[in-house]
């Protein structure tokens, strides 16, 4: 389970300060940040047992009133896109974690695939209900930092020789970014067993990658 967010770094933009701006005493940032990071924490397990949890069974979990959890996400659309953010961030923490840049390149890309699996299959459940709640050019924004990850890995596997060049790396990065989502609607959906979808996307991810033989 991941950590509960104790600060607000952002949320995707959506969570506000107590006051409605930036300014305010200390005190009153930090109780603001307490509460939006044990809204966004209650968001994650209300929405993990069930996607269409409401606005009030968050506010209730989070130990918050319906003020302010209004006063910090004014729309349930801003709340999911924060808990989204979040699990994303711990994404790129376990990236950070993994020193991508170091090693060979096809061997740096496995353990990041395996990194970025461990999270998304924990939070699954988001991929399946931010469709409905969070358009696909937002969610696409949310995973920036880590699909510039995904972007450096891809550039020094071609630098190597061991990463195609023949198609254009932004290509290459939205087959890696959708395969990882595909994979989570697959074993959700029970089309591909949960235990198998690590390996399956290794092998299928670095298959799209190889640079091909010569021919």
């Amino acid at each position: 389970m991941p950590t509960t967010p104790s600060r607000n770094p952002q949320y995707g933009g959506a969570a506000r300060t107590a006051s409605g701006a930036s300014g305010g005493t200390p005190r009153r940032r930090a109780d603001a940040e307490r509460s939006i990071g044990s809204i966004v924490a209650a968001g994650l397990e209300c929405f993990r047992e069930d996607p269409n949890a409401s606005m009030t069974a968050v506010a209730r979990a989070a130990g918050v009133s319906r003020v302010t959890l209004y006063a910090h996400f004014p729309s349930r659309e801003e709340l999911f896109e924060a808990v989204l953010a979040y699990s994303v961030g711990e994404a790129d923490k376990a990236l950070e974690a993994q020193d991508l840049d170091s090693g060979p390149a096809d061997e740096s890309m496995v353990r990041m695939v395996r990194s970025c699996w461990r999270i998304l299959a924990q939070h699954s459940f988001l991929v399946t209900a931010s469709e409905g709640l969070v358009g696909e050019p937002r969610r696409r924004r949310q995973h920036r930092k880590v699909l510039d990850r995904v972007d450096r890995l891809i550039a020094r596997g071609q630098e190597e020789g061991v990463f195609r060049t023949d198609l254009p790396r932004p290509w290459l990065v939205t087959v890696f970014y959708s395969l990882l989502h595909a994979a989570a609607g697959e074993t959700g959906a029970r089309r591909l067993k949960a235990g198998e979808a690590a390996s399956t996307l290794e092998r299928t991810l670095l298959a799209v990658l190889k640079k091909p033989e010569p021919q």
